[in-house]
């Protein structure tokens, strides 16, 4: 915890004082300071210039405060959700609507100071969404899990609406991910995780069915509850283990859309990939015109609310450890 001047908006920013920030697995990354490549190689964040001491989440909901005197009319009072994944504006990729692809990244939490705080500093009032009735401490996860599971989802398209998705991953993205599914009117899911807790929290959120990821048959299993194959894939963990199972899993013309960053290496035969053949897609957050939308879609639908525990700013550290070691179903909100 540290003690440190109230920040004062300048320019275009826009300050806000922090009413929810969501605990995602990324801050984990960014905690310890390194994505594992795997092969014994790691992406060090240091070198990216993404160095301690640094007020990490992104997930930001919060009340409007002040402006700073290029900002235009910016309504105080107004609760908001903050688009965290900005870019420097400027170049061709800024340009077409992609901030979160920018190579000069300026993403609050990850680069600027992020909401783990009383205040925190937008750039500019283009950020904020306006909840318009949605619940902050409900509506924070919309930034980061919500956006990132509804731009992963979108590119599977109409398979949504024709085969159910395997969902590899429970955890808060993989229940957002079963809750944006219904807003996109998508057909169903199939989650898999190793957590027994977890698949239990995935078939009480709307999974058809949830299986082990660790069990031996768990390939065939997917298969025979998908009709010889899952046509799409959403790998939301990212390790070397749950990629083999997605492609291993995948029928011919499958679609797998990888989110998760837990790192590791795979060894792909080539031929594979045009033979069956696959789609193996990335997906990386979301634009900020797709948090707009989710926003409006959950808004405009009947849709639950993930498990959500809520804790004091004060208890950071702690809701990290258990993070850290799985101990949180669903996501975790720190409230100032």
């Amino acid at each position: 915890m540290l003690e440190r001047p109230d920040p004062q908006p300048r320019g275009t920013e826009v300050l806000l004082r922090v009413k929810a920030a969501g605990l995602c697995h990324t801050d984990l990354h960014l905690w310890e300071g390194y994505y594992d490549l795997g092969g014994g190689r790691r992406l060090q964040l240091a070198d990216r210039g993404i160095k301690p001491p640094l007020t990490l989440s992104h997930e930001i909901c919060g009340e409007v405060v002040s402006a700073g005197p290029d900002a235009g009319p910016v309504p105080t009072g107004t609760t908001v959700l903050v688009h965290p994944w900005i870019g420097c504006g400027e170049c061709p990729t800024c340009l077409r609507g992609e901030e979160h692809l920018c190579l000069k990244s300026q993403s609050l939490g990850v680069v600027r100071p992020g909401g783990f705080a009383e205040y925190v500093l937008v750039p500019h009032p283009r950020y904020l969404v306006d909840l318009n009735g949605l619940d902050p401490i409900s509506a924070a996860p919309l930034a980061c899990a919500g956006v990132t599971t509804y731009s992963a989802l979108k590119k599977l398209g109409e398979r949504l609406q024709q085969d159910p998705v395997v969902i590899i991953g429970a955890g808060g993205l993989g229940l957002m991910a079963l809750e944006v599914m219904k807003v996109l009117d998508g057909k169903g899911a199939i989650v898999v995780d190793i957590d027994p807790v977890k698949r239990e929290a995935a078939v009480a959120a709307g999974a058809f069915m949830a299986i082990d990821g660790k069990a031996e048959d768990a390939v065939k299993q997917i298969v025979k509850a998908t009709g010889g194959g899952a046509r799409s894939v959403l790998d939301l963990v990212g390790s070397a283990s749950t990629a083999t199972l997605a492609i291993n899993a995948s029928a011919r013309d499958g679609h797998i859309v990888m989110c998760g960053l837990m790192g590791g290496e795979i060894s792909l035969s080539l031929p594979v990939i045009a033979m069956r053949p696959l789609t193996l897609q990335g997906s990386y957050v979301g634009t900020l015109s797709e948090l707009k939308e989710l926003v409006q879609l959950f808004k405009g639908k009947n849709v639950r609310a993930i498990p959500i525990v809520s804790r004091p700013l004060s208890e950071a550290n702690a809701a990290m450890e258990d993070l850290l070691h799985g101990r949180v179903i669903g996501r975790t909100i720190l409230v100032p």
